[in-house]
């Protein structure tokens, strides 16, 4: 399979949700949810309204809305986000704008690890 890039330009307006599986640039305008496996790219002219559920993003554009990444999230210099992240990694460049609250690192295991002899030893 090719890894293309997907391109939604600047003068595109979509009114619901979108999926994907590879990797989008988005410059337009979305109103939904944005959903995908892959990597988004929220470009310079971009207005994303809504959540954005992906592997990983970076955001040049607008995004009024939770972002969840699993993987990385960045925010550059022109960024502006009005919402809360959660995701494995995040990068805030110098300039970028971001308005809520931020849960970063990886989730952890329903099974505690390396507690190093805290808490109740289990019994055989």
């Amino acid at each position: 399979m090719s890894s293309s890039k997907n391109v939604l330009s600047n003068d595109v307006e979509i009114k619901g949700s979108i999926k994907f599986s590879h990797d989008l640039i988005i410059d337009g305008k979305i109103e939904g949810e944005v959903i995908s496996d892959g990597s988004l790219t929220v470009g310079e002219n971009a207005l994303i309204k809504g959540e954005v559920k992906t592997r990983s993003v970076i955001i040049f554009g607008k995004v009024e809305g939770n972002i969840t990444v699993q993987e990385r999230c960045e925010l550059k210099s022109n960024a502006i986000l009005v919402g809360d992240i959660a995701a494995g990694t995040l990068a805030i460049e110098e300039g970028a704008t971001f308005m809520g609250q931020s849960q970063v690192g990886k989730k952890p295991d329903s099974k505690p690890a390396g507690l190093g002899g805290l808490g109740p030893k289990p019994q055989p």
